[in-house]
């Protein structure tokens, strides 16, 4: 994602008033760092979260130790919990998880490297909405975290539309 993506991604934000907090694991906080290397974003920016460890997860975003016994570190069940877990925790409208594996070698489930779970969580007056999805991202390790953190900025009107879609069905 060049600077006019990244611009597009902001003016979004600005149009819509959303509010962005992270919950990062993969990406270690490449989401905040890239939303705010354009100028004025302060206003759409509540936190960022950096949550590798799952007490961390826990800590931070109250997930229920019994979703680790569960399921796996890198799935979206995870990364939908850590993305209701900051919407929760902060003041924002919008929040971006992802937990993954970019490398150097898979993951201890034998999850491949390059694979990323995302979250997106929306707040609207009617109640929360959480999307997401898994890819597979090629490169080295700094390459998938990259690609990664830019892929969530991306994807954020997409699911925006979705969410605000599902909010006016109910």
């Amino acid at each position: 994602m060049d600077e006019r993506g990244l611009n597009r991604v902001v003016e979004f934000m600005t149009e819509q008033k959303l509010v962005m907090a992270t919950a990062e694991s993969c990406t270690a906080g490449l989401i905040v760092s890239e939303l705010v290397s354009i100028p004025g974003t302060g206003q759409l920016l509540d936190s960022g979260l950096v949550v590798y460890s799952p007490e961390a997860k826990q800590r931070y975003l109250d997930i229920d130790d019994a979703l680790f016994e569960q399921y796996s570190l890198t799935s979206e069940v995870i990364a939908r919990a850590m993305a209701q877990g900051a919407l929760n925790n902060t003041h924002a409208t919008v929040t971006l998880a992802n937990t993954g594996v970019a490398g150097p070698s898979a993951g201890d489930d034998g999850t491949p490297v390059g694979t990323v779970c995302f979250a997106w969580a929306f707040r609207f007056d009617s109640g929360d909405v959480v999307l997401s999805e898994t890819c597979r991202f090629d490169g080295d390790r700094n390459e998938v975290r990259m690609a990664a953190a830019h892929y969530s900025l991306n994807r954020i009107s997409h699911y925006h539309q979705q969410a605000s879609q599902s909010t006016q069905a109910s």
